[in-house]
């Protein structure tokens, strides 16, 4: 059990049998009143992001998070087919389950997969990938002194904005957290 004055950022809990993670907390000492922990935390099953305030000494349980790299093998059209690179283990998953990383995976691409007592409920892709661009209109000559950028197609369907110097067949390097392009590979 965690007490609410214990709370850091990160940490997993279980609410009302739902599991949260710990955005961001502030422990508040009134000058009339008691004292309590003003938070933010993000459901990790639904992604919604709700503040509460809750007494120092109230208990919460901790929620175990298992963590597994998980490769991913193809899509069906329907699911979403991962392998556990250590047991072979193969799992499919739903859009919903994976539609944040799925845009930046590629097939044999190593995910990180996020497991709460053994269902899986979260996909994350690796922070940087490479990927190339398979559409974007061609940039303007002479149109580079203001730091323009234009919309470009991956090569697993994602768009990113990019400077107007990448063309078709360029490789880039994203950042899969932001979805921001980093620099031409």
């Amino acid at each position: 059990m965690i007490m609410a004055g214990d709370f850091r950022k990160g940490m997993t809990i279980e609410i009302d049998g739902s599991i949260y993670q710990i955005i961001d907390f502030q422990h508040v000492k009134p000058g009339k009143g008691a004292a309590f922990v003003r938070t933010k935390i993000k459901n990790l099953k639904t992604g919604a992001i709700k503040e509460n305030t809750y007494s120092p000494s109230e208990k919460f349980p901790k929620a175990h998070i298992e963590t597994k790299e998980m490769q991913y093998l193809y899509s069906d059209g329907e699911l979403y087919h991962f392998m556990d690179t250590e047991t072979y283990e193969q799992i499919a998953l739903n859009y919903d389950q994976v539609e944040d990383a799925i845009k930046f995976l590629k097939e044999n691409d190593v995910a990180t997969m996020k497991f709460y007592e053994g269902r899986p409920f979260q996909v994350d892709a690796p922070n940087f990938v490479e990927l190339v661009v398979t559409h974007t209109e061609p940039g303007i000559k002479g149109d580079t002194s203001s730091g323009a950028t234009k919309p470009a197609e991956v090569e697993t369907g994602a768009t990113v904005i990019v400077p107007l110097f990448i063309n078709i067949d360029d490789k880039i390097k994203i950042d899969t957290r932001t979805g921001e392009y980093l620099s031409r590979v």
